[in-house]
């Protein structure tokens, strides 16, 4: 993007700029990796893949209102020399994990300048139709985003908040606050950001990266799931949902509930269900055990039932095959010819 600053750079250093202004400060990748002076920022880098690995969104004295030249050199090069790591220990599911929650760092600048009365409020708008063409505008009640682009993102969302027909619409436009607005695109944040990761070339070893590749990699095996025994035949959906999330990449919110319900439907408890969701870069066992308890109606609550395969296949969950001939629903799937 064009105009970004130095300041928008410490911000959002997944955008191309962050490269070119540590280019333009004279330093590489090699010197990062080699010169022992450069070390402290490694060692910052190490703390934002950490506190991603936990669950945790990195927090440092920009959060704080430090905009001194100083912080935005720690900001960018440690985001930098993170991608770098990263890349070198081939952790892919720390990528997903740094990925998603360096895009709720980012959320975070984005929702407090929208919600500035200051021209500021034009630079996310610019970046959000620069990196996934959503044209935000501003109005008196907030923000408004066209209504195609609102459904085409908004249809992974469970909560009845953002059903469409919750929503106020007005000449062709979803009225939202400046926190619905970043939360619409979370998913296709974190998705720039671990595409920018993995499409970037293998870097060298050198000596200042070497034992910290080797914690990465410690780290990525400690998250690998340890997977439950899964007996019988599922239907390719859900096949589909259990290899997403071993391989560490994000299910949408629709995917885990077809998951989860159909897990129930079968007869799987709580206990059972909630290690396969370990995989995901988002994992949090507290998180995880309230919603399964909530879908399976613990405690009298309404027990959920499985989507239908129209519904799925409206939300791109669906992987039908031949052996689905006959069906509508998952539940059906090897069942549908008892009688």
């Amino acid at each position: 993007m064009e105009g970004i600053g130095r300041l928008e750079c410490a911000r959002y250093p997944f955008l191309a700029n962050a490269g070119e202004y540590i280019a333009d400060k004279g330093f590489t990748i090699e010197a990062f990796g080699t010169d022992p002076d450069l070390v402290p920022f490694i060692e910052l880098a190490m703390r934002r893949i950490e506190a991603a690995a936990s669950g945790l969104v990195y927090s440092s004295g920009l959060d704080a209102g430090d905009a001194s030249e100083q912080s935005v050199d720690r900001e960018v090069f440690s985001f930098v020399v993170a991608t770098v790591l990263l890349r070198a220990a081939g952790a892919r599911s720390l990528v997903r994990r740094f990925a998603l929650s360096e895009s709720r760092r980012a959320e975070r600048f984005l929702e407090r300048s929208l919600a500035r009365e200051s021209r500021e409020r034009d630079m996310p708008a610019r970046l959000l139709e620069g990196l996934f063409s959503v044209r935000v505008r501003r109005a008196d009640y907030g923000y408004g985003v066209p209504v195609a682009s609102y459904v085409r993102r908004s249809v992974n969302f469970h909560e009845r908040e953002w059903k469409l027909v919750n929503r106020d619409v007005h000449a062709g436009l979803v009225r939202l606050t400046a926190h619905q607005v970043v939360r619409l695109v979370r998913q296709e944040l974190a998705d720039h950001i671990a595409e920018r990761i993995r499409q970037s070339p293998t870097p060298p070893t050198l000596p200042n990266f070497e034992p910290h590749v080797a914690r990465i990699r410690g780290l990525s095996e400690s998250l690998e799931p340890k997977y439950a025994e899964v007996t019988g035949e599922h239907p390719p959906c859900v096949k589909h949902a259990m290899a997403v999330l071993e391989r560490g990449e994000n299910l949408p919110h629709s995917g885990r509930f077809m998951l989860a319900t159909f897990l129930l439907g079968r007869g799987w408890d709580v206990g059972r269900i909630a290690p396969l969701f370990k995989g995901a870069p988002d994992y949090n066992e507290k998180t995880t055990l309230y919603q399964l308890n909530n879908i399976s109606g613990a405690g009298g609550g309404t027990r959920y039932s499985c989507p239908l395969c129209d519904k799925l296949e409206s939300q791109g969950l669906c992987h039908r095959t031949a052996e689905c001939e006959g069906i509508i629903s998952p539940m059906q799937f090897g069942r549908r010819r008892e009688a």
